[in-house]
């Protein structure tokens, strides 16, 4: 394949795109090795609904548990691992294959998509879904990731789809 064709820019563009969203979350990941402390306060707040408005109808979703509080951001790291490893080694598989032919190429997409699946289940699930609409995170002014989140999910879902169509050659 000749490197000039808009084909191979194509596939560079969907190798590059899986690069930042694989950089993205190693540096969640460092940040939530590093400053463990901080963003297990912020988990901690959200769970706890200890800063969203009065409202004795829902509290009854707080979770108030240091230990359940631990386990559930845990829960989130590992999910961000996972899905950082599965972008990593689908960019990894689609750098490999750039010169394949379309159907090798195509095939190669396997783990960009489960990593990109992965990261909008956490960002999308799990912040907007969960912590909006079960824990009111939006209602607090001060551990509040409703836009944060939202920003990620505007950036990962173009992806995801730009990466799995088939339009190279």
């Amino acid at each position: 394949m000749n490197s000039s064709t808009t084909d191979h820019l194509i596939r560079y563009s969907k190798i590059i795109l899986m690069a930042y969203i694989s950089f993205f979350g190693l540096m969640v990941m460092f940040s939530n090795f590093t400053d463990y402390a901080a963003n297990y306060e912020y988990v901690g707040h959200v769970l706890s609904m200890d800063t969203t408005r009065e409202n004795s109808n829902l509290s009854y979703r707080a979770i108030t548990s240091p230990i359940l509080h631990h386990r559930i951001y845990w829960v989130i790291i590992t999910l961000e691992v996972i899905s950082t490893t599965f972008c990593l080694l689908g960019t990894f598989h689609l750098y490999q294959n750039i010169n394949a032919s379309s159907e090798v190429f195509h095939e190669a997409k396997k783990f960009a998509i489960i990593g990109l699946l992965v990261a909008i289940f956490i960002y999308y699930v799990v912040l907007q879904v969960i912590g909006i609409e079960w824990f009111n995170m939006d209602e607090s002014l001060t551990w509040n990731a409703k836009d944060w989140a939202r920003n990620i999910v505007d950036f990962i879902v173009p992806v995801l789809i730009y990466v799995a169509i088939r339009i190279e050659r």
